[in-house]
């Protein structure tokens, strides 16, 4: 299948930078709760949003107003920066502030089971507002839980429809659909022995012609 092998000499091309990047991001999980919090923050405001408004966003938020700003602070901040939904994801941070402080302080890390990265995948999903599967595998992934986790975005999912690992793009992605092509695209990575965060990496770069350490 050309498709395939032009994805393999691809991924011989960036193997490097791949392995670089998922080990940076593999490192996150030694980093401090309000860090690891941050991430969280950042998963909430992406999707319908660039990643680079949600990050200044974010790093606006993070001089003074992501563990002490009001809802509507936060809403004049993430509008400013063009967030989509911006009212409805300031009330989404608010709430997980509130779901992972204990008392004035975020302690996310010791909320989170990270022995089983799916079941974890489950709970974020079920638990906090504003994250679906795709948001809570992002998030997992950007603190180093994500290496057998899909983030199933509409790049990735592009690029699976010319790789025809699916057949159409779904128009919408509930759980039971979304673990079925997570399936596929599993079964598909163990063929060309790559983990699902290499494969996730390497797609996400061929899709936006991308460098690697862009991966955000």
């Amino acid at each position: 299948m050309a498709e395939v092998e032009s994805l393999l000499l691809m991924y011989a091309s960036k193997k490097e930078d791949i392995a670089k990047r998922l080990q940076e991001f593999e490192l996150k999980k030694y980093a401090p709760d309000e860090e690891i919090f941050a991430e969280l923050v950042f998963c909430i405001l992406t999707p319908q949003t660039r990643a680079s408004q949600a990050n200044k966003a974010l790093s606006e938020l993070q001089n003074g107003l992501l563990f002490k700003g009001s809802e509507k602070e936060i809403a004049e901040v993430l509008a400013k920066n063009g967030i989509r939904f911006h009212n409805r994801k300031a009330k989404y941070i608010i709430k997980a502030r509130e779901l992972f402080s204990r008392g004035n302080k975020i302690k996310i890390k010791s909320m989170l089971n990270t022995d089983d990265p799916k079941g974890l995948r489950a709970w974020l999903a079920s638990n906090v507002l504003g994250l679906g599967y795709k948001e809570a595998s992002h998030f997992l992934r950007n603190i180093g839980y994500g290496k057998d986790l899909a983030i199933l975005d509409r790049h990735i999912l592009s690029e699976l429809l010319k790789l025809k690992i699916i057949s159409k793009m779904p128009k919408s992605l509930s759980k039971s659909k979304y673990l079925e092509i997570e399936q596929k695209l599993t079964a598909f990575a163990a063929k060309l022995k790559l983990s699902l965060a290499e494969l996730d990496a390497l797609l996400w770069s061929e899709h936006g012609s991308l460098p690697i350490d862009a991966l955000r």
